[in-house]
């Protein structure tokens, strides 16, 4: 791949750590000026100094100052907005009704709902101006596996992503024909920093840090690989580029094979 992105202008939500900051790179090697919201000031500090031409906005993607302020970085820096690219997520570590306390369900639901639902609104409504001013505004929302099948995460994680796959439709449908919506809906992630919810004591824990992950992510799919942020990323290279012209509402998987039935050992 060399140059699919050339001469586009994106903004990556989430873009400190894991599959965002994957996106960021991939997107850059293809051509894009990239910039960035991060939520952890020590994330931004290290991509800012890491990448100096890249724009980098700290706050809160769930709040809408936070992305009116990363929009209009990037518009500054580039002058329009061609993409959209939310990576923000939160996790629950695959914790059942039956083990939510009713004490701490509204305020689980809340920190589950708010980085994952409601910030994928506030970052759309904040960039649709230059997005529709673009003439070829695409915008890409991180689903995951979770939202397809059960068991790869609680039910406040398992829902909040299928209300993802929701917004992807209705946006498509409601932005059509200036802007295309799609999903990626990875499977698991090495490398990921994704942490849970701290009303459930999980705020510093990370997916990521699980032990033997390489191995387990490996053998619970049928193509047996434990894919990285940087595999993920190319399906947002394509669904971002020009060659995904025809394609909206929809969703690329890759989750390693996890919808097929394991294939048959050879002898």
């Amino acid at each position: 791949m060399t140059g699919w992105l050339e001469g586009k202008r994106a903004l990556v939500v989430g873009a400190g750590s894991g599959i965002g900051r994957a996106v960021v790179d991939a997107f850059r090697a293809e051509g894009a000026r990239v910039a960035v919201l991060e939520r952890d000031a020590e994330k931004g500090t290290a991509l800012a100094e890491a990448l100096p031409d890249v724009p980098v906005t700290v706050g809160d993607a769930t709040t809408r100052t936070a992305n009116e302020e990363a929009v209009a970085s990037a518009v500054g820096a580039f002058g329009g907005l061609d993409v959209l690219v939310s990576c923000v997520g939160i996790f629950d570590f695959y914790r059942s009704i039956e083990d939510l306390d009713a004490d701490v369900l509204d305020a689980a639901f809340d920190e589950m709902f708010h980085p994952n639902v409601k910030s994928h609104l506030h970052s759309v409504k904040a960039a649709l101006p230059a997005l529709k001013e673009s003439g070829r505004g695409s915008i890409l929302l991180t689903e995951s596996t979770s939202a397809y099948y059960a068991g790869r995460g609680g039910v406040l994680y398992l829902s909040s992503k299928f209300a993802v796959r929701g917004l992807v439709t209705a946006l498509a449908h409601d932005l059509a024909p200036e802007i295309r919506v799609n999903g990626v809906a990875p499977g698991g992630t090495l490398g990921t920093d994704l942490r849970g919810l701290p009303s459930l004591g999980l705020g510093e824990r990370s997916l990521g840090a699980t032990p033997d992950r390489a191995a387990e992510m490996a053998a619970r799919v049928p193509l047996q690989v434990a894919l990285s942020g940087a595999d993920h990323a190319w399906s947002y290279v394509f669904l971002a580029s020009d060659r995904a012209r025809g394609i909206t509402g929809g969703s690329v998987h890759p989750d390693g094979g996890v919808g097929v039935s394991a294939p048959k050992k050879r002898s």
